[in-house]
C-alpha cells in the first residue's frame, strides 16, 4: 500500500514538473519576443535615421599648387571615394561575401549563426578568418557607432542593422559598406583602397587583387599586404577558396588567382618642388577658415606664385646667408665621432663625416656612403670665427679647420666639386609682390623650414631702419614739400638725444632728394618735425605698417617702429603702381577634385581701368593658349603616367618579383594632378589711392637715385635705369634691408638674427641685404623691357580719405559712417585675431582665407580683408561635408 502511494506521488510530480516546464516554455516563448519587441520600442527613439547614410563622405587629401601648375604641397592621408552599386565590380562584392557575410542577400540584418560562431571563437580563442557580424551590422557601427565593446552598443547594434535592414535595400546596403569600411594605409571604401594599394580603378583589379582587399576589413593592421604580406597572402588565398567554394569562380580562376603574388602598387604621391613655407601658409589659411576637414577635402589649391620665381628666391637667400658666413669666419665642427645618420641635410648642405685630412684637402662620407673630397678652393675661406666684427688669420692647412671623424656641412658647386659650409646662425627673409595686383611673386620665410618653421616674412617683426624713410620723405611731399626744396644736415639735440649721420659728418643744407638718396638721418629728423609725428604715423598706418607699433618720438624717422617684410612691400608698392595701396594675397584659386572652380581671387588693382579695358582681349587669349597647352600636354601627361606606372613596377619587382600591368594602373597620382580648365578673370574694382599720382611719381624717381648714386649703387651692375629702392640698416646693424622695386615687382629682403645681435659693424643693408635683391631680380627683370613708374593718373581714381576706426574689445572694427564713405584701409598685420561674421552664418568666424594670423584688417571697401588674404569673386567655397 506504501509502495502504491509513493508511486503515485511520484507520477504526480513529474505530472506537475512537466506542466510547470511546458508552462515556463511557454512563458519564454512569449516573452523573448515581447522582450525584444519592448527593447527595440524603447531603443527606438535613441536610434538614428538611416537617411543620414545614404551618401558616403568624400576624403583626399588637399593639395597646393603653384601658379605654373607644379605640386609644392600636400596634406592629408585618407582617402574615401564613394561609388555607387553599379560601379562595383560583381567579383568584388563576392569576394566580401566570401570573406565576411555569405549570406549577407538571405538574413534580414542578423545572423544568429554567425553570432554563435563568434561567441564559440572568443570562448575557444580560435583565430578563424571568420567573423561574426554581417554586413549589415557593420554599417550600423561603421556610420553611427562607437568601436567600444559593450552590450549597450552591441544591441544597439543589433537593433539597428535590423531597422536599416526594413528601410534600405540590400544594393544600398551593400554600397554603404563597401564605401565606409577602412582599409588600412588611410583608405575608407574599396575605390580608396584600390588607388592606394594598387594605383587601379575597380574595374581593373583582379580576382587576386579583390580578395586581398575583401580580407582587410577584419584586421586592417594585421593583414595589411605593406606591412604583413605573407599574412596577407594566406588570407586572401582563404577568401579565393571561398569564392570557389560558394561557386562564384570557376576551378581555372581560382588557380590563376591563388598563384599571384602580392602584387602591391602603392600610391605614392611625389612633389615636384618642395616649397613648405608657401604650403604651411596655404594649410594655416585654410584650416583657420574651414577647420581640420579641409585637409581631406580634395580641394587643389593654386597660388600665385610661380615656382621659377620662387626656386630664384631661396637660392638668392641661401647664397646671401652663405656669403655672410664666409665674411664671418669658420665656428668649427657640429660634433666629432658621432653616428652621421643622427644629423639631417638642411637645404643643399649635406652633412659628411671626416675620414682623412691631408695638406691641401680632406675626404668626406656622406650619408648615402659616397666618397668625396674637399679642395683646398672649398675650404680656404674658413679663418676663426672670434666676433661679429673679428676672425682669425686665413688658414693655411686642412688640418686647422677640421680633424678626423668631424660632422661638417658640404655643400655641391656647380662645377661638380664640393665646398665646405656650416649651418647659418644668421637668418633672411624675402617677399616679392606684385604692385599692381598684390599678389605674392614669391616669400621665404628663413633658411630651411625644417631647421626653423617660424616664417620671417610674415611674423618677423624688426625695426626696418632707413628703410621706413621715404614713407616719411612721401608725407613731406604731401604735405607741399618738393625734390628740389632745401633742408639742414646740420647737428640737431632734442632734450638730452644727439642723433648723428651714419658717417659722423654734416653736409649743412641739402635738397630733400639728396638727403634721401644719401640717407641722411638728420634730414629725416627736421622732416618729421616740420610735418609733424602724428601725420606721417597716420600715413604709415596707410601704407600698411601697424600703428600701435610705431614710436611717437622722434626716432620713428629712423626707423626706430616695427614693421614685417610683407608690411614693408606692401608700402614700396605704393611707389611703383603711381600711388594706390593694394592688399597682399597669395591664394588665386580653389579647384575641387573635379577640377569645379571653386574659388577665383578677384583683387582689387591699383588701375582696373587699365585692366577692365583689355579684360575681353585676356580672357579669350587665355582660352586660346589652354587650348594650345592641353593638346601639347596630353602625349606629355601619357607618358608621365607610363613612366610612373614602370617605375613603381620596377621598384615592386625588385621588392617582391611581382608583375604589373602599366595599362591598368590608372588611377595612380598622376591622375589626380590638377587638370583645371581655361582660367576666365571677372571685372576688376580700384584700390584705393593713398598717394597724389605726382608724390608717387617723385618718390619712385628719388628711390631711383638711391641706386644710381646713393647707398644702393651697387645695384647699377644689373644694368638697369627703371630700378629703384633703399637700404635701411639699424643700430649696431642688428637688422639689414633692402626694400627695391620695378613697376612689375615689388622685392624686400631682410637679413638678421633672430635674437637681435649685431651682425658686425660692416654688415650694412647695402652689403648684407642688397646682393640677395639682386640676384633675385637679375632673374625676374630678364627680358622685361624697359619702363617706369607714370607720373599719369592711369586710375584716373582720386585719393580717399582714412574713416575713423574704433576698435571694440571683441576686436571688431567699428566705423563711423559719418567721417567719410569712401574706403578704409587698414595695417597689414600678422597676429591672430578673432572676428564676427560679415554674413549671418554663426559658424564663421573671418570674411577672407587668411595667409597668417592677424590683429587686423584692411578694409578697401565695406568688407574687410586680412592680409595676405584673397578676395572671392562672389563668396567663399562653402565648408567641406
Amino acid at each position: 500500500m506504501t509502495k502504491k502511494i509513493a508511486t503515485a506521488r511520484l507520477i504526480h510530480f513529474l505530472v506537475g514538473l512537466f506542466i510547470a516546464c511546458l508552462a515556463l516554455a511557454v512563458v519564454l516563448a512569449l516573452a523573448v519576443p515581447i522582450g525584444f519587441y519592448g527593447m527595440a520600442m524603447y531603443l527606438s527613439p535613441t536610434l538614428p535615421s538611416t537617411q543620414e547614410i545614404k551618401t558616403a563622405n568624400f576624403e583626399m587629401p588637399l593639395q597646393v599648387y603653384s601658379s605654373d601648375d607644379k605640386l609644392i604641397g600636400q596634406y592629408g592621408n585618407r582617402l574615401s571615394l564613394p561609388v555607387t552599386f553599379d560601379e562595383i565590380p560583381e567579383d568584388l562584392t563576392h569576394a566580401f561575401l566570401a570573406a565576411e557575410d555569405a549570406s549577407f542577400f538571405q538574413h534580414s540584418g542578423i545572423s544568429i549563426k554567425g553570432l554563435g560562431r563568434a561567441v564559440t571563437e572568443v570562448v575557444t580563442d580560435d583565430d578563424s578568418q571568420t567573423g561574426g557580424s554581417t554586413i549589415t551590422m557593420q554599417v550600423a557601427k561603421n556610420y553611427f557607432l562607437s568601436p567600444e565593446r559593450t552590450l549597450n552598443r552591441k544591441l544597439t547594434e543589433l537593433f539597428l542593422a535590423r531597422k536599416i535592414e526594413d528601410e534600405l535595400s540590400k544594393n544600398e546596403i551593400l554600397t554603404l559598406y563597401v564605401n565606409k569600411i577602412y582599409l588600412g594605409e588611410g583608405a575608407y571604401g574599396v575605390r580608396a583602397a584600390a588607388k592606394k594599394y594598387y594605383s587601379k580603378s575597380l574595374e581593373n583589379l583582379t580576382i587576386a587583387e579583390m580578395a586581398m582587399l575583401a580580407g582587410l576589413p577584419k584586421a586592417p593592421s594585421k593583414y595589411n599586404p605593406v606591412a604583413n604580406p605573407s599574412r596577407a597572402l594566406t588570407r586572401r588565398n582563404w577568401i579565393i577558396g571561398r569564392m570557389h567554394e560558394l561557386g562564384y569562380i570557376t576551378k581555372a580562376q581560382y588557380d590563376e588567382a591563388v598563384n599571384s603574388p602580392v602584387g602591391i602598387n602603392l600610391y605614392q604621391e611625389k612633389l615636384d618642388v618642395n616649397m613648405p613655407y608657401l604650403a604651411e601658409m596655404t594649410r594655416a589659411t585654410l584650416v583657420e577658415r574651414y577647420g581640420e576637414q579641409v585637409m581631406h577635402s580634395g580641394w587643389r589649391v593654386r597660388l600665385t606664385v610661380d615656382s621659377k620665381a620662387q626656386t630664384a628666391a631661396e637660392a638668392a637667400i641661401l647664397t646671401g646667408l652663405v656669403a655672410y658666413e664666409h665674411r664671418h669666419g669658420w665656428r668649427g665642427a657640429e660634433a666629432n665621432d658621432e653616428p652621421l645618420e643622427s644629423f639631417r641635410r638642411y637645404s643643399n648642405m649635406y652633412p659628411a663625416k671626416v675620414t682623412q685630412v691631408n695638406a691641401q684637402s680632406f675626404d668626406a662620407t656622406l650619408q648615402s656612403g659616397k666618397n668625396i673630397t674637399v679642395n683646398w678652393p672649398g675650404m680656404s675661406w674658413a679663418a676663426k670665427y672670434i666676433s661679429a666684427d673679428r676672425i682669425g688669420y686665413p688658414p693655411t692647412n686642412a688640418s686647422q679647420i677640421v680633424n678626423q671623424n668631424d660632422i661638417i656641412r658640404v655643400i655641391p658647386t656647380a662645377n661638380g666639386s664640393w665646398q665646405l659650409s656650416q649651418i647659418p646662425n644668421i637668418q633672411g627673409s624675402l617677399v616679392s609682390l606684385d604692385p599692381e595686383t598684390g599678389a605674392v611673386n614669391a616669400l621665404v620665410g628663413g633658411f630651411d623650414f625644417n631647421h626653423s618653421k617660424f616664417n620671417r616674412a610674415l611674423q618677423g617683426w624688426r625695426q626696418p631702419g632707413s628703410t621706413i624713410k621715404p614713407l616719411v620723405y612721401t608725407a613731406a611731399l604731401e604735405k607741399g614739400y618738393r625734390p628740389d626744396s632745401i633742408v639742414s644736415d646740420r647737428p640737431i639735440q632734442v632734450g638730452d638725444w644727439k642723433p648723428k649721420n651714419s658717417d659722423e659728418r654734416f653736409l649743412g643744407d641739402i635738397t630733400l632728394r639728396r638727403g634721401l638718396y644719401l640717407s641722411r638721418n638728420l634730414v629725416s629728423i627736421r622732416l618729421l618735425q616740420a610735418i609733424g609725428i602724428s601725420d606721417v604715423r597716420s600715413l604709415l598706418d596707410e601704407f600698411g605698417l601697424d600703428k600701435e607699433k610705431l614710436p611717437t618720438t622722434l626716432s620713428l624717422a629712423l626707423g626706430a617702429g616695427q614693421a614685417t617684410p610683407l608690411q614693408m612691400a606692401t608700402a614700396y608698392s605704393t611707389f611703383a603702381n603711381g600711388g594706390h595701396r593694394i592688399q597682399p594675397y597669395f591664394i588665386e584659386q580653389i579647384y575641387n577634385y573635379k577640377n569645379e572652380l571653386l574659388f577665383q581671387a578677384n583683387p582689387r588693382q591699383a588701375c582696373a581701368l587699365c585692366f577692365n579695358e583689355q579684360l575681353e582681349t585676356l580672357n579669350k587669349t587665355l582660352i586660346e593658349e589652354h587650348g594650345q597647352s592641353n593638346e601639347g600636354e596630353n602625349s606629355t601627361t601619357n607618358e608621365a603616367v607610363t613612366a610612373e606606372s614602370q617605375a613603381l613596377k620596377s621598384n615592386e619587382e625588385n621588392a617582391q618579383n611581382t608583375q604589373i600591368n602599366v595599362d591598368v594602373t590608372d588611377a595612380s597620382p598622376q591622375s589626380d594632378r590638377l587638370q583645371a580648365p581655361a582660367v576666365q578673370y571677372t571685372v576688376a574694382k580700384q584700390a584705393p589711392r593713398i598717394l597724389k599720382p605726382r608724390v608717387a611719381f617723385e618718390m619712385a624717381d628719388i628711390l631711383r637715385d638711391v641706386v644710381q648714386r646713393g647707398t644702393a649703387v651697387r645695384a647699377k651692375a644689373l644694368g638697369r635705369d627703371d630700378i629703384g629702392g633703399k637700404t635701411g640698416t639699424t643700430n649696431e646693424a642688428k637688422d639689414a634691408w633692402f626694400a627695391g622695386f620695378h613697376p612689375t615687382n615689388v622685392t624686400v629682403v631682410w637679413m638678421g638674427f633672430d635674437q637681435p645681435a649685431t651682425m658686425g659693424r660692416r654688415e650694412y643693408g647695402g652689403v648684407a641685404a642688397l646682393p640677395v635683391w639682386m640676384d633675385f631680380m637679375k632673374a625676374q627683370l630678364k627680358d622685361t623691357p624697359n619702363q617706369w613708374v607714370s607720373i599719369n593718373n592711369r586710375s584716373k581714381s582720386q585719393k580717399q580719405q582714412q574713416k575713423v576706426i574704433e576698435m571694440t574689445d571683441d576686436g571688431v572694427a567699428s566705423e563711423d559712417e559719418s567721417t567719410d564713405t569712401s574706403t578704409s584701409l587698414q595695417p597689414v598685420k600678422t597676429q591672430t585675431q578673432q572676428r564676427k561674421p560679415a554674413a549671418p552664418e554663426a559658424t564663421e568666424e573671418t570674411d577672407n582665407l587668411q595667409a597668417a594670423k592677424s590683429n587686423d584688417s584692411r578694409n578697401n571697401d565695406s568688407a574687410p580683408q586680412n592680409p595676405l588674404s584673397v578676395t572671392p569673386v562672389d563668396e567663399m567655397p562653402p565648408i567641406p561635408e
